[in-house]
């Protein structure tokens, strides 16, 4: 599965950045592609493409804030999440992901 993904929590350090990491780590080990964006206190990091978003599968918006440019995400299956499911729980997130 070829999966973009977005994290970002309110305060825009840890959480945003281990949730990121987590979906990374979790997805690879299942064999799937991944890139995920961090929306943090450093602004948008790992800017996501819109040829990336457009050949992906599936897109995860994990946050706890409004995303921006979440207009980007209109033509693909997605899922919301929080970054604490994503930190707590990245294997049920993807599996969620894989059925939307």
């Amino acid at each position: 599965m070829n999966i973009v993904a977005v994290t970002a929590c309110p305060t825009g350090i840890a959480h945003t950045y281990m949730a990121a990491e987590q979906l990374e780590k979790t997805a690879r080990r299942l064999g799937h592609q991944i890139k995920v964006e961090t929306q943090g206190a450093m602004g948008i990091e790992n800017e996501l493409h819109a040829s990336e978003i457009d050949a992906a599968d599936v897109a995860i918006l994990a946050a706890d804030i409004a995303i921006e440019n979440s207009e980007r995400f209109a033509k693909v299956r997605k899922i919301e999440v929080s970054v604490q499911e994503a930190l707590k729980n990245p294997e049920g997130v993807l599996q969620r992901a894989a059925v939307a």
